[in-house]
């Protein structure tokens, strides 16, 4: 199964955060799993780190260019279609990097690994 993994289902898991429950856990390091990664994810990063909202222990290409390779995970470039859908989406949650996973996940059919509720509003399955 192809899986995109939410912002914090990628920094729970690298960061071993007891946050990230047990299924999604099970999600991630299962080998049958194609895990992907958007560009959102380390952009909303770099953002909270430049507002001092976020610190990470190494720096941030290091961190992500290393967890990504470490993991086996592969990059799902955002594609103009990913961003058309974009314009389709109900307006109910306002962060545009989770507005961004959640329409490439659903222009890939795919489900987003993700502990926010809130994208339950949206037409993605969401694994948790």
């Amino acid at each position: 199964m192809r899986v995109l993994l939410d912002t914090h289902a990628f920094l729970w898991f690298i960061l071993d955060d007891p946050r990230l429950s047990r299924s999604a856990d099970a999600i991630i390091v299962d080998p049958a799993n194609v895990k992907l990664v958007s560009p959102a994810s380390w952009w909303e990063i770099a953002i909270k780190m430049s507002t001092g909202k976020y610190v990470l222990a190494v720096p941030h290409d290091v961190f992500f260019d290393t967890a990504i390779a470490a993991n086996g995970f592969q990059v799902l470039g955002i594609e103009p279609r990913h961003t058309a859908a974009l314009i389709g989406l109900p307006k109910p949650h306002k962060d545009p990097f989770d507005r961004m996973l959640v329409a490439q996940a659903v222009s890939e059919a795919i489900p987003l690994v993700s502990a926010d509720p809130a994208l339950d509003a949206y037409p993605v399955r969401r694994l948790w």
